[in-house]
């Protein structure tokens, strides 16, 4: 080949791989000639004019009253503390006759400081955990058995009657014991106790206030996810409600919106996609291309369905949960195939993608199927679906006021599992379980004791009054551990009741005995906590 032939094929060849790159295309190399990339300007992105009133927690606090404590609480308070929960109290109160000087400065009540992070994420009467701490140079001594009466929360900083009310806490305090470490009884959790008491929408806040452009965002939404969207309130400020789609993905919505270009074109579209699809497939822009292929739309289908053969299993999934969110069983189809994958690293990523994009009827289905999975974190995150699908493959009970009772008949492998952050709850996988006999469990304070000896046809639950020692309570239970479950924590019988109640033993003295049990081997079950809370951290 002379050498003119050879420039005329090398030329050529460089034509030619620009051509298969395309003009956002990366870099391409060619013997030692190195062909730089062609940026295409793709448009202007509202994320780009406009900043997002992200949906991040509030930090809120305020002053409660825990009672039912047995003498370990104090009558100390600050003045200005004790002037606010005298007025606050009174405004509760349905009775005249309570003397809320004498509930405040008696031994069984404690003042204390609530405070949690606040999700604006979700909706209102959405529930959160809160923490609670005795006040400092108070002779509170523990608030373990005590129950958070009703507290407002306000902004972190904010005190007073006339500070806006953001939220409220009540329940029962959690103090964890499970834990083989010291244990700071002076501080705990409400569990779930918190609620939301405002909806909180997103905006958008345009860095040059400009009319034009807050109404072309207002019309480029409402075009995208549907008329009422968005509404523009000044030339600065536009306030976006989340499509009925994105409500279990607030945040999701939020990065969509601000990949969203603010005009479009078939030309422009077609561009971006190409440069997306390109990147999410090649690039370590996996999510950001994601995002934005979402953000243009079921335009992506085409080509997003060509990724869903993709060897790289990360782009199958993305590719598989932007389809699926934009409406495609192809996506679904593919989601479900990872989930069921037991060698993929994706499983769980998958799951979550189906819980949140899929019908309710396909989450629950592949949600049911991997109750039998053999991955206890598998089977737990399906379980997590379909309780918020209220499904019936989960029996639920109210134990007391305290917590659910909740058993999964269809899991193979037994566990025990105990909720400590959200909403209390001991879940029973692979439901019925039963105790083996001859069983003999005590209280770290000896006030009460499960006890079968051998060949005994019934439990024995025994639980003393904490004040009096010489007062007894004994009950019977089978050895179905949910029915022992029932004995130790319902409330106590009642003069109108025909059959037996509970002991009223508290969820954290419930789940400290459940898990002596099964390290005892009375239980033919494996015991799992779940993590405390890590949004709220306590007072040491």
């Amino acid at each position: 080949m002379n050498k003119r032939r050879k420039k005329t094929v090398l030329v050529i060849s460089i034509l030619a791989i620009g051509l298969i790159s395309g003009c956002g295309g990366p870099v391409q190399k060619v013997g030692t000639i190195q062909i730089p990339e062609t940026k295409i300007d793709l448009g202007t992105t509202i994320g780009s004019l406009a900043e997002v009133f992200s949906l991040e927690p509030v930090a809120v606090e305020g002053y409660g009253l825990v009672g039912g404590l047995e003498q370990t609480g104090s009558a100390e308070c600050p003045p200005e503390v004790r002037a606010y929960l005298q007025q606050y109290i009174l405004k509760q109160l349905s009775r005249a006759d309570v003397n809320i000087e004498r509930l405040i400065s008696s031994r069984d009540t404690a003042v204390v400081r609530v405070y949690a992070m606040m999700p604006t994420a979700g909706a209102r009467n959405e529930y959160f955990d809160a923490g609670v701490s005795a006040l400092e140079g108070t002779q509170t001594t523990s608030l373990e058995g005590g129950w958070l009466y009703g507290t407002e929360l306000k902004m972190r900083g904010g005190f007073g009657i006339t500070v806006k009310v953001l939220a409220t806490a009540e329940g029962p305090v959690y103090i964890d014991t499970i834990e083989p470490v010291p244990t700071n009884k002076r501080a705990g959790y409400v569990l779930a106790g918190g609620t939301v008491l405002d909806e909180y929408n997103v905006r958008l806040a345009l860095r040059r206030p400009d009319y034009k452009i807050a109404s072309l965002i207002r019309n480029r939404l409402n075009e995208r996810f549907g008329e009422g969207t968005a509404k523009a309130l000044s030339p600065s400020l536009i306030e976006l409600s989340v499509p009925a789609k994105y409500t279990k993905q607030k945040n999701r919505f939020i990065s969509i919106v601000k990949s969203t270009y603010l005009t479009e074109t078939a030309q422009a579209t077609k561009d971006r996609i190409n440069t997306f699809i390109r990147e999410l497939a090649a690039s370590e822009k996996k999510e950001q291309s994601e995002i934005a292929l979402e953000s243009i739309g079921n335009k992506s289908f085409s080509k997003l369905s060509a990724l869903l053969n993709s060897s790289n299993e990360e782009v199958r999934l993305r590719a598989a949960r932007c389809m699926l969110n934009l409406g495609s069983d192809k996506g679904l189809n593919s989601l479900r195939e990872i989930a069921m994958d037991k060698g993929s690293l994706y499983r769980l990523e998958a799951l979550e993608a189906i819980a949140t994009g899929a019908s309710r009827n396909d989450a629950a289905a592949i949600s049911r199927t991997l109750l039998r999975d053999n991955d206890f974190d598998i089977i737990l995150a399906a379980y997590e679906t379909l309780r918020k699908l209220d499904d019936i493959a989960i029996i639920q009970s109210l134990i007391g006021r305290n917590f659910y009772l909740e058993q999964i008949a269809q899991t193979e492998h037994k566990v025990i599992f105990v909720s400590r952050s959200g909403q209390p709850r001991i879940v029973l996988f692979g439901a019925p379980i039963y105790c083996r006999d001859n069983i003999f469990v005590e209280s770290g304070d000896g006030n009460i004791t499960i006890n079968a000896p051998a060949g005994e046809e019934s439990v024995s639950i025994i639980r003393k009054h904490p004040k009096r020692p010489n007062i007894v309570v004994q009950l019977q239970s089978s050895f179905e551990l949910s029915d022992i479950i029932r004995t130790l924590c319902e409330e106590p019988l009642k003069k109108t009741d025909d059959e037996q109640r509970g002991l009223n033993v508290s969820y954290n003295e419930a789940i400290v005995l459940l898990k002596q049990m099964c390290d005892k081997g009375a239980l033919r079950a494996e015991f799992r906590a779940g993590p405390l809370p890590k949004s709220v951290q306590l007072s040491r």
